[in-house]
């Protein structure tokens, strides 16, 4: 049973994998035997993100790719097939927000979350089924979010892109589950990163942060998540563990979508 989590021989794509959740499913999937890739859209980020996987003892291979522009998407599929293989893997791991009260986010704000958030997905995606259809079958995994359940305050963009995101992961597998192409997608709940450190710093009195309590409440585990906890769900949704797994949403989130919260 443990050879059906084994990634040995595959070529996994992760965008945006320098750091954070990105680097976490990526460092996963190697130790379960995948050739990793990964791009950003700087040459500094990918030369941090190359030193970070070789201090893990991980060989990876860095491109500079801006996922939101079709073109050096095509050719950055291309020229990862002709220098390391056919990509077996997908994750779509790159993606901003911003939070920004929606009465007063500007068109153009909008349209950059949903282009990073939703669209390169998308470009990413078409450009490399077509090698998949022909090897036989592929993964792709979308790293979705609570924010394709739930609403929040400043986070229109966000969650319009995650819900859409969530679509988009539905309608692949309905397209091309044909092809024993999956396509499933991961929502985490709230990891613990360098970005959201400072909501979880102790207030000058020793209290706890206000968001950092108002996470604890919501979530059963009562703990924030870390980047490693979303390694397993990666791996499994990228092994043949989940050839019959397609069109599903994977939430890693401590329970919060499952909970009402405290009583007050």
């Amino acid at each position: 049973m443990s050879n059906s989590f084994r990634l040995d021989g595959k070529v996994a794509l992760v965008t945006g994998a320098s750091y954070g959740i990105g680097f976490a499913i990526a460092t996963a999937m190697a130790e379960a035997g995948a050739t990793i890739v990964f791009n950003d859209i700087k040459q500094e980020l990918v030369d941090k993100g190359i030193a970070a996987y070789k201090e893990a003892g991980i060989t990876a291979h860095g491109y500079v790719c801006d996922v939101t522009d079709e073109d050096a998407v095509n050719a950055l599929v291309a020229k990862i097939e002709a220098e390391v293989g056919v990509i077996d893997i997908l994750v779509n791991n790159a993606g901003i927000i911003k939070r920004i009260p929606m009465v007063e986010m500007s068109a153009k704000d909008f349209r950059q979350v949903i282009d990073v958030d939703l669209n390169a997905p998308f470009i990413v995606s078409k450009a490399v089924i077509p090698s998949m259809i022909k090897k036989g079958g592929g993964k792709i995994i979308n790293i979705c979010s609570m924010m394709s359940e739930l609403g929040r305050e400043t986070v229109s963009a966000y969650a319009a892109a995650k819900g859409g995101l969530k679509m988009l992961t539905k309608n692949i597998a309905s397209e091309y589950g044909q092809y024993n192409i999956q396509c499933n997608g991961i929502g985490p709940g709230y990891i613990a990163t360098p970005q959201t450190a400072p909501l979880r710093e102790p207030q000058p009195d020793g209290s706890k942060h206000p968001f950092d309590q108002f996470i604890l409440a919501k979530t059963p585990a009562n703990r924030w998540g870390e980047a490693s906890d979303l390694g397993g769900p990666a791996v499994f949704l990228a092994s043949p563990a989940s050839d019959f797994v397609n069109g599903h949403i994977l939430y890693v989130d401590g329970g919060i979508l499952a909970y009402i919260g405290k009583q007050p």
